[in-house]
């Protein structure tokens, strides 16, 4: 298993009507928690994006069971469970003072940029996952 926290401090921009983090942000967290997971085990997206690759979200979801509010110091923790093959899941966690505010998860399919056709994950993608899980 791979784990990345990612601090992130919450922008009024961020908030709704009721002063609340907007329930849509959340995937916004989620996609900054995922971009510096990658990061961290040398696959920042642009080098994913280098060798072909892209990766679209197929499924999302998302549980809320606390609020945040502006000026909030939140955690996004990302955890990376599995080895992929054709997709990949990552599972987050949204945390304030040791509180759960929500958690989810994202599943992205590995596609051939060039042909937009589903495909394996490639070695080198597989390799930087392997090495991080093995740390």
């Amino acid at each position: 298993m791979i784990k990345h926290t990612t601090p992130i401090r919450v922008r009024y921009a961020d908030t709704d009507q009721m002063k609340f983090v907007y329930y849509g942000k959340f995937f916004e967290y989620f996609e900054q928690g995922r971009s510096d997971l990658l990061r961290a085990i040398g696959l920042p997206y642009p080098e994913i994006e280098e060798m072909g690759l892209i990766l679209p979200v197929i499924e999302a979801h998302a549980t809320y069971k606390q609020s945040a509010k502006y000026d909030d110091l939140i955690n996004i923790v990302t955890y990376l469970r599995e080895v992929p093959v054709a997709r990949v899941r990552l599972d987050y966690e949204v945390i304030r003072d040791n509180n759960l505010l929500a958690d989810g998860y994202t599943i992205h399919s590995f596609v051939n940029a060039e042909t937009r056709r589903p495909t394996r994950a490639p070695a080198q993608f597989l390799e930087a996952i392997q090495n991080a899980m093995n740390k």
